[in-house]
């Protein structure tokens, strides 16, 4: 692929993916148990009309739309990042284990102590925070190369998934309530978990602006970015970061969603290459409108039955991928 045709498609998915968030929002407001149309919204939405269908939109499915954009392009963003500074488009926030560590804090404090279940979401940002640290923490032996931090995040993770198991049988007994966040989903999402997730989200979506030039230099090699003048360690914590923070805003009110971190940076990177330039941009319009998508259909296509979007994005995902990866033949 020549200059030209990367600049060509870079600019065609700059214009389509704003067109594409609008379509899967304008299809999570149109269907779902009870289809509402085109002009009961606009009325809705003017706050002309004070039926149900004006209650549906407005307390119900608004507010769940606006909250999965924000997932989305938080995951997508975080997956983007970290597979920028590991070099390797495998890495992404459930994978090395930032995840993980927001679900087990959120396990704890949803099955160990629900006197303070009302700290749910810091307490899942708080783990997911807390374990990038540990994660560089053991990597760090003169410096953290991006092969030692995936391999301490494996070995987290896979840590941090005995210990929730373990959790989960201590208090067997209240599973139940805990099972649905660990599929992840926005069931019952409201006003109030938008109103609390929407600081922190917009504020980590837009330091991912100055992230763009160090995540781009990062993939000249450390080598070549210390001769440019880059703190290569610091920049490569700096990063994680604010991956970690991104993953955990979004775990910490829509539990543990994976494959968006992973897939939509991967496949965009497939068409337009690793400009950060447009490759973050990119990711998290792609991201958001994925998660829309798919919990519109997961909540609509399975009627009486609403299925986690976690569910249901794992089941298509991993095919997904593996198409990918047949493709290519190899990963970049």
């Amino acid at each position: 692929m020549n200059v030209q045709q990367r600049m060509n498609r870079r600019n065609l998915m700059l214009l389509v993916s704003p067109l594409l968030l609008i379509a899967a929002s304008v299809y999570g407001l149109t269907y779902g148990s009870i289809p509402i149309s085109l002009s009961d919204i606009w009325s809705a939405m003017l706050g002309r009309d004070g039926s149900a269908y004006g209650t549906i939109i407005m307390d119900l499915r608004l507010p769940r739309i606006l909250t999965g954009m924000l997932v989305g392009a938080c995951l997508a963003a975080s997956g983007a990042l970290l597979q920028g500074v590991m070099k390797n488009p495998l890495a992404d926030p459930g994978i090395i284990g930032v995840s993980s560590g927001g679900g087990l804090a959120a396990v704890i404090c949803m099955v160990a102590l629900p006197q303070f279940s009302y700290l749910l979401p810091a307490a899942a940002f708080a783990g997911a925070f807390a374990t990038s640290l540990v994660i560089y923490g053991m990597a760090w032996d003169k410096g953290a190369s991006p092969v030692k931090i995936i391999l301490a995040g494996v070995a987290v993770n896979a840590l941090l998934g005995a210990v929730m198991n373990g959790v989960m049988v201590v208090y067997s007994d209240r599973v139940q309530a805990v099972l649905a966040w660990l599929s992840g989903g926005l069931n019952g999402r409201s006003w109030h978990h938008l109103s609390f997730m929407a600081p922190y989200a917009l504020m980590g979506l837009v330091l991912t602006i100055p992230a763009i030039r160090p995540a781009n230099l990062m993939q000249l090699g450390d080598d070549s970015a210390r001769l440019l003048g880059q703190r290569v360690e610091v920049q490569r914590l700096l990063l994680m970061l604010l991956a970690s923070f991104l993953a955990g805003t979004a775990v910490s009110v829509a539990g543990l969603i994976g494959f968006v971190g992973l897939v939509v940076p991967h496949a965009i990177r497939l068409v337009i290459g690793d400009d950060y330039r447009f490759l973050l941009p990119l990711s998290i319009m792609g991201g958001a409108s994925l998660v829309v998508l798919a919990d519109t259909i997961a909540r609509s296509w399975f009627d009486p039955i609403e299925l986690p979007v976690g569910i249901l994005l794992a089941a298509l995902g991993a095919p997904f991928f593996l198409m990918l990866l047949r493709r290519r033949g190899n990963i970049r």
